[in-house]
């Protein structure tokens, strides 16, 4: 795939995430009716996405697609948190001063909303499944090593929030397939789940530019040119290489180094915003990061992932 055709196939992601921002500006979605459709995202459509794309796929019957990549998705995201949190340390920043929220935001990339349609627009919906059982180790190192460096919270605390809709329904899913019981499962849950299931990305798109629109009132503050720089280097930079080198030389099936390939591409993930404003983080540095390397990320994600595959020698 040439670089212009995943250009194209990226653009209305963000297009969708600007939708977000029109929607906020005119205040269409805001107050409680922003959290609910974040919950709805969240805890209703994602669940059926993943049980739409996980049941009856064959690709994730085997072990490699089951076990590796949840294993890859906590190493990546754990050794993002490290790398960030030393780059912050480097560029002057200290506990009170953003170093925490740096540190989870710019180690964490935006592991759902923005590789979902692309890695569906590459390779077909199947390969979605795979990005999901990906993310459950994503969700595993966010609650449990994010929270230790964003808050110094337990460990037990932080286990204790892996327990989610979603969750439930990976492993659910996930038995149904592997036990071969997916002819069994009615059509109408399956109708249902695949028609909440495709709402999930755009929704889930249109409310992360929703989510960030307040915090472009007074644009001069988004731009921290230390933390631009910074977050785009670990994000758009080192991780990209950490990223791809797993895929090269760790023994990952085909779809898992497709997979492993778009995540590395992709900027920093909206969610450490949310989670820096809950547990007394400084959410303004979750912003800076994640518009920095999204704004950048439009333009490198691209080129990240033809040279990833051509380095891999997949397609």
């Amino acid at each position: 795939m040439t670089i212009g055709a995943l250009f194209i196939l990226i653009l209305p992601v963000f297009a969708l995430i600007a939708v977000g921002v029109a929607l906020r500006r005119f205040h269409w979605i805001e107050g409680e009716a922003e959290t609910s459709m974040i919950r709805f995202a969240m805890y209703v459509c994602m669940p059926c996405l993943a049980f739409d794309a996980i049941v009856g796929n064959p690709s994730l019957r085997e072990p490699g697609n089951l076990f590796l990549p949840p294993i890859a998705g906590f190493a990546a995201t754990a050794a993002g948190f490290a790398v960030s949190y030393g780059v912050a340390r480097m560029i002057g920043l200290h506990k009170g001063t953003g170093l925490r929220t740096f540190a989870i935001s710019a180690g964490v990339c935006n592991y759902s909303y923005l590789p979902l349609p692309i890695v569906g627009g590459i390779w077909g919906e199947r390969a979605q499944g795979v990005v999901l059982v990906h993310n459950m180790g994503v969700d595993m190192a966010i609650w449990s090593v994010g929270l230790l460096v964003l808050t110094g919270a337990s460990a037990r605390n932080g286990w204790r929030r892996l327990v989610t809709p979603m969750l439930v329904i990976l492993v659910v899913a996930i038995g149904i397939n592997v036990l071969g019981l997916a002819p069994y499962v009615p059509g109408l849950v399956r109708g249902l789940a695949h028609s909440l299931g495709v709402c999930a990305v755009p929704l889930g798109i249109v409310m992360t530019g929703v989510n960030i629109a307040d915090f472009l009132n007074d644009p001069l503050k988004l731009l921290h040119r230390n933390i631009a720089i910074a977050s785009c280097a670990v994000r758009l930079g080192i991780m990209p290489v950490l990223m791809l080198c797993f895929a090269k030389w760790l023994p990952c099936p085909v779809e898992l180094k497709r997979v492993l390939v778009v995540e590395a591409a992709m900027p920093a993930a909206v969610l450490p915003i949310l989670l820096a404003q809950y547990y007394g983080g400084q959410p303004l540095t979750a912003v800076q990061v994640v518009l920095s390397t999204t704004a950048v990320g439009l333009f490198t994600s691209p080129l990240w992932i033809r040279a990833g595959l051509a380095w891999l020698g997949i397609g």
